[in-house]
């Protein structure tokens, strides 16, 4: 079961990195030196790497894996590791050695300011992922 924010919410999700890409752009399209360049560059990369993560945001669970997909990195969570799932929302899970550990969930962090039929869309996302969790 894959689960995403709606479309606009992903496009909006991606704009954290295309917004200082295309700046980043500009300003490689008038710097005259080369390290000037080289970090505009590297920027330019780097931001592009946030807005691609920031449209893929989501989970993704399987049989027995959860799939937890942020800006910056892919965590793979085992099912029988996981101890719950917070309202922030967030997943609580054990390593295998007891230490615990938290990871949030970026795709269905909600917002005041956010219409509500897409809260409304998190907040059912966030249930299939508690019942999931509990199975």
């Amino acid at each position: 079961m894959e689960l995403l924010p709606w479309g606009v919410n992903r496009v909006a999700n991606s704009a954290l990195g295309i917004v200082p890409a295309v700046a980043a752009i500009a300003y490689l399209a008038q710097a005259g030196d080369t390290l000037p360049r080289l970090v505009a560059c590297l920027a330019l990369i780097g931001f592009a790497v946030i807005a691609v993560r920031g449209y893929r945001l989501g989970v993704r669970c399987e049989h027995g894996t959860l799939v937890v997909r942020g800006y910056l990195r892919t965590r793979v969570i085992a099912r029988e590791s996981i101890t719950g799932i917070t309202d922030f929302p967030a997943v609580r899970w054990a390593t295998p050695r007891g230490r615990k550990r938290w990871t949030p969930i970026t795709a269905f962090m909600t917002n005041a300011n956010e219409v509500s039929a897409s809260q409304l869309h998190k907040v059912r996302a966030v249930g299939k992922l508690r019942r999931w969790a509990r199975q």
